[in-house]
């Protein structure tokens, strides 16, 4: 692992079984000499990424927070994706969500609610479960071929009990059925009691980028309901889509 990477992977340490580290624990982690990650730990505690916590321990830091916002605000994607969404909840009651592929995750990057009958589990910030929930499904649909078979290699009995394959041609085939449909829609995967309706957004590339989905607060939705709620997300994420295409070439 190369300086600048094994740095990184001190951030990587953090999540929210993790809140805290002491130092000695991460050293041991990361398998890393003392002088060496005191250097690190400066540089990331001077950068504000990290924030002394007492007894030698660190927490995330406020430039995160900081950074955070910044992508609230000035991220192209959610920028275009909002109003859509807003109109979406205005008509349908429920939770709305932008999510992005983020290595082999699903985070999710924004949120709209009109509905209290039911709480996200999955707000902004938080990876969602790679192989359920048509948030994911959507996403998960369209991965390039050699990230999917690595994936499936590495995780095969996670993905025969999310259903989606015994074997690698048995998923190939479940996804291009999920593809021809265009939209992913699903039950209680997630959160229990919901629906989930949702369809990928692509980038200038033509890979997947995100999916735009939305969440009733209910099952059992009649199928000419899911008809048209699935058709009008397939429509919005196909103009975030065209919206990102079209920006990305103007930038070049």
């Amino acid at each position: 692992m190369q300086s600048n990477e094994r740095m990184l992977a001190v951030l990587d340490l953090f999540d929210l079984d993790h809140p805290e580290w002491r130092f000695e624990d991460i050293a041991a982690r990361l398998s890393c000499g003392r002088s060496t990650l005191y250097r690190y730990i400066k540089l990331l505690t001077d950068a504000g990424f990290l924030a002394p916590a007492g007894d030698s321990s660190y927490r995330l830091g406020p430039r995160i927070i900081e950074m955070d916002h910044q992508i609230r605000v000035t991220d192209p994607l959610i920028r275009r994706a909002k109003p859509l969404m807003s109109e979406i909840i205005r008509d349908e009651a429920g939770i709305c969500l932008l999510c992005r592929r983020y290595r082999d995750r699903v985070l999710c990057v924004h949120e709209e609610s009109s509905t209290t009958r039911f709480l996200s589990n999955y707000e902004r910030g938080r990876a969602r479960p790679l192989l359920r929930g048509a948030a994911s499904l959507a996403i998960l649909m369209h991965f390039p071929a050699h990230r999917l078979s690595r994936l499936f290699n590495r995780m095969p009995d996670e993905f025969a009990g999310a259903g989606l394959g015994d074997t690698l041609p048995d998923l190939r085939a479940r996804l291009k059925a999920m593809r021809q449909g265009g939209w992913v829609v699903t039950e209680s995967q997630v959160t229990e009691g919901v629906t989930g309706v949702a369809a990928p957004v692509f980038g200038a590339d033509g890979e997947i980028l995100a999916s735009l989905s939305i969440t009733l607060p209910e099952t059992g939705v009649p199928p000419a309901r899911l008809q048209a709620v699935g058709k009008r997300i397939l429509f919005c994420a196909r103009v975030v889509t065209a919206a990102s295409q079209q920006g990305d070439a103007e930038e070049k």
